[in-house]
């Protein structure tokens, strides 16, 4: 069931915001949609992304999306499967309903990447039993306690920034 032009305008209208031109939201999601495909995120995942960023409650049903973006129900499910898996949405249940509404969080890039922390320590492990393997004097060896060298730095680095992050955010936005 598709809904007549004035209903998909009104849709886009509501994920869009009061007041707003919804085809310059919808520039803006496919524009920010297509950034984050450049960066290596695959293409339906970073437009749901874009719209749920770009609404303002940042929660939007699958029905909600699906006309936003004009995409199945099956696409949107797959992408926010992806997000889900990442940290970056959230699904939650409508009071007194089955629907659903997947939310992005306004941490969601501080959630995302503290995520890939616990892929960098696995990352490091495994490092650390390559240097062992190999033999730390073998050029193979050198090379690996080299880049175990820069997954602790990046660790480090990582945990120092998140922790100024918080500050920053707080110091701006407040508690939230």
């Amino acid at each position: 069931m598709t809904k007549e032009p004035a209903e998909a305008a009104e849709t886009a209208t509501e994920a869009a915001g009061p007041g707003r031109d919804p085809e310059a939201v919808s520039k803006f999601v496919e524009g920010f949609a297509a950034q984050l495909v450049e960066a290596g995120m695959q293409r339906m995942p970073a437009r749901v992304f874009a719209a749920l960023l770009a609404s303002d409650s940042g929660s939007l049903t699958s029905a909600e999306l699906g006309e936003c973006l004009r995409v199945s129900p099956a696409g949107v499910s797959g992408a926010v499967r992806y997000l889900s898996q990442q940290h970056m949405v959230s699904r939650e249940r409508e009071p007194g309903s089955r629907r659903e509404r997947y939310r992005v969080h306004s941490n969601q890039w501080y959630e995302a990447l503290t995520n890939r922390e616990t892929i960098i320590k696995r990352w490091e492990s495994a490092l650390r039993e390559g240097v062992t393997s190999l033999g730390a004097d073998t050029p193979a060896g050198r090379r690996m306690a080299e880049t175990l060298a820069f997954f602790e730095f990046v660790d480090e680095e990582i945990a120092a920034m998140m922790e100024r992050w918080r500050v920053h955010r707080e110091e701006r936005f407040g508690r939230g």
